[in-house]
């Protein structure tokens, strides 16, 4: 089934993240109390490039940072989590995030601070290596390192990635969740430039268009165990896409890896707990 192993890479975002428990997410005026606290460097990027890592045993990310402790923790951290992590330094904070994850595991993400965003004409990164890559995945970034990731084989980019997208660089797949009205307006915006769109619809699987024509569903992947936390689901959805497209596999086959990606994400806690490994394809 698996042709081969593919060289990969992710140019994105990436934002330290405190994690918590809490029994539902506050109304307005109420105090919760939340439990099992923790932190992880996380992110659409982030999230993406750990995934590729665990199913190809290497994988590279390229962002952007702030010049502070938060910036050298999530290089640290996700050097540890097997992803050769490059970043450029800016005068702006690392961008933080406090997600709250309620009692039937579904996730509520507060943001502070701009997304901060690798830039194609930066010399600190290796865009040129982008060229050996069989599939890039781009969450964010401006039009020069947009470009950049096109040199790999395949590009596989999110909504999220924004306004950079729509400017005449062709993606091989853009991937989102139809739950999501930004990303649904963002890519009615873009999808005649990806020669396939791609929609999650959680629990029922999804739908994809090909832009030669073609249509279709697939069903969601057997939750390996109890869902416990929906942080980072999408995002490995999206990583094992990109693996999949980048090894050749029939699109059939690429989308049923990345459901079991995704499926097996929503059973752990945090992005990392769980993810599909090299040793479970």
């Amino acid at each position: 089934m698996w042709a081969s192993r593919p060289k990969v890479a992710v140019v994105g975002h990436v934002e330290w993240v405190q994690f918590a428990r809490v029994p539902h997410v506050p109304r307005a005026g109420e105090v919760v109390h939340a439990r099992e606290p923790f932190e992880e460097p996380a992110g659409g990027g982030a999230v993406a490039a750990v995934q590729l890592a665990r199913l190809t045993g290497e994988a590279t990310l390229l962002t952007a940072l702030g010049d502070d402790e938060l910036a050298r923790r999530s290089i640290a951290r996700l050097q540890e989590l097997g992803v050769d992590a490059f970043s450029t330094r800016t005068t702006t904070a690392t961008r933080r995030a406090a997600t709250l994850v309620d009692g039937a595991g579904e996730r509520t993400i507060i943001t502070y601070g701009p997304r901060l965003e690798p830039r194609g004409e930066d010399g600190e990164l290796p865009w040129a290596e982008l060229a050996q890559m069989d599939a890039v995945y781009f969450t964010a970034g401006d039009l020069a390192a947009l470009r950049a990731a096109r040199a790999a084989r395949v590009l596989v980019a999110s909504p999220r990635a924004g306004e950079v997208l729509g400017h005449g660089v062709e993606l091989d797949a853009l991937v989102l969740s139809g739950e999501d009205e930004i990303e649904r307006r963002q890519a009615e915006r873009v999808e005649a430039q990806a020669r396939l769109v791609v929609s999650t619809d959680g629990a029922r699987g999804g739908v994809y268009r090909e832009h030669a024509g073609g249509s279709g569903t697939w069903s969601a992947a057997q939750l390996p165990g109890a869902p416990v936390d929906a942080y980072g689901c999408g995002d490995s959805f999206a990583a094992g896409l990109t693996y999949g497209l980048g090894a050749g596999l029939e699109l059939p086959a690429a989308l049923a890896l990345a459901a079991r990606c995704g499926a097996m994400c929503l059973t752990g806690h945090g992005p990392y707990e769980r993810q599909l490994r090299a040793d479970e394809l």
